[in-house]
């Protein structure tokens, strides 16, 4: 048990009971719709993974695709904030509908259920996973032809449940120019190589700061290494997106449909081929 990987579809243990005929996958709720589902992750904490899921997002949106933000980061939810959604459209017998933004986004986010999205969440791990597993089965999601799920930092609990339980399609790995982004790249891609999901390639965010004066691009964190790391890996690198003030105002100020998304046409384009 100690070298489990937790996708018991490949796991050839006796050990611990015969599972291996039994899918962990978590039953959509029978009155929704979800033809593919996006997880955008990331090693660690603050490299942008929100501010990608919402730009891919709006993207595709405005590709006129139906599109449905599943939030399961519990702790540290922005979704809600992103889109400038605060309440759930209601709910009946048959499940919890998800916020509808200007462009008609669904967003399912638990700061969309609290009395004070100010509040922390302090739960256990199981609980929060368990909470991120109703989202999907529990909650209508009308018509979506692409979910983007906005993962929390890491390998933990909620991942392994997302990975375990959501039918995902394909992984987006979030990064930025430090020299971490080896090791941040490396635990994802073997994240998802032991759920067997494909990645579909890397995106660096804060890759660089263009002066609006003379146009240079400035390196703020030093030189990138993601193309040597995705070479490594034999991925692609999908994105290279500058630190934008303009994007983060429009993030704070719940304006995120606004904002352009021609820097992550690759990353869509790649999305749409699968």
């Amino acid at each position: 048990m100690s070298s489990c990987s937790g996708n018991c579809s490949s796991c050839s243990s006796s050990s611990c009971g015969d599972r291996t005929a039994e899918s962990l996958l978590a039953k959509l709720n029978p009155h929704s719709s979800v033809k593919k589902v996006i997880a955008v992750v990331s090693g660690k904490g603050g490299v942008g993974k929100s501010t990608v899921t919402s730009m891919l997002a709006v993207a595709m949106a405005r590709k006129g695709k139906r599109v449905g933000v599943l939030d399961a980061d519990i702790t540290g939810p922005s979704a809600p904030k992103a889109f400038g959604v605060s309440e759930c459209q209601g709910a009946s017998e048959d499940g919890l509908y998800p916020a509808l933004t200007r462009s008609g986004i669904q967003v399912m986010s638990i700061n969309l259920l609290l009395d004070n999205p100010g509040d922390p969440v302090l739960w256990r791990g199981p609980v929060i996973a368990g909470a991120v597993k109703q989202f999907w089965t529990d909650v209508i999601w009308e018509d979506v032809d692409y979910m983007f799920v906005d993962m929390p930092p890491g390998t933990g609990d909620v991942p392994l449940t997302v990975f375990q339980s959501l039918p995902v399609d394909g992984i987006v790995i979030v990064t930025s120019p430090q020299d971490l982004v080896s090791m941040i790249v490396a635990k994802a891609v073997k994240m998802a190589n032991m759920m067997h999901i494909p990645v579909l390639g890397l995106v660096e965010n804060y890759s660089y700061l263009q002066c609006p004066d003379c146009g240079k691009k400035i390196n703020v964190f030093g030189k990138s290494h993601v193309d040597e790391v995705a070479k490594e890996f034999g991925l692609p690198v999908l994105a290279h997106l500058p630190i934008d003030p303009a994007v983060a105002e429009a993030y704070d100020a719940g304006l995120m449909e606004t904002v352009s998304t021609e820097n992550v046409s690759d990353v869509i384009n790649k999305i749409e081929k699968m």
